[in-house]
């Protein structure tokens, strides 16, 4: 059984919970390393063709989701560059960075919100609670992204996490 995603708009924050059926120092390993990340960063039927991870406060994780369904009509094919820059990082508890749409030499995209994540990994009943704190420019920006399809983008990538992490218990 599946944990269901709990999701809240605060003006220009979204916070997202769900409990995933692995231990913490699973759930943080999964985010911390490529060849985790590779197996289920994106939503369904996407695939990450690029995955640089430099973990540490300072360190930029850039990566590229490529649509391999297609089924996914015009999205089928597409590229979807990212850029994330480390901040703080707690071992197993932890992880704060910035989040920006970027191009394949890892500029940031103009026009496009940045986020300030914060990941919480806290124990919950020998699972892990996971909160994702993001924080935008404005409630706009956030608006922007959430009309882009990120919740949904967001529950199947959380879905492949949870996949992952349960086979590797």
């Amino acid at each position: 059984m599946t944990s269901k995603m709990i999701t809240k708009v605060d003006g220009q924050e979204l916070t997202l919970e769900r409990v995933f059926r692995a231990p913490r120092e699973l759930v943080f390993k999964a985010f911390s390393e490529a060849e985790h990340l590779k197996n289920w960063w994106g939503p369904r039927g996407w695939t990450l063709t690029v995955c640089n991870i430099d973990f540490r406060p300072g360190g930029v994780w850039h990566y590229c989701m490529k649509c391999i369904d297609k089924n996914q009509g015009d999205f089928y094919g597409f590229e979807s560059w990212g850029k994330g820059v480390y901040q703080e990082i707690v071992e197993n508890e932890k992880i704060v960075y910035v989040d920006y749409f970027s191009d394949a030499e890892g500029n940031e995209a103009e026009g496009m919100p940045s986020s300030h994540i914060t990941l919480i990994f806290e124990e919950y009943e020998g699972n892990t609670k996971l909160i994702n704190r993001a924080r935008y420019a404005s409630p706009e920006a956030l608006k922007t992204v959430l009309d882009m399809g990120m919740e949904q983008g967001i529950t199947e990538t959380w879905d492949r996490l949870e996949e992952l992490v349960v086979s590797l218990r």
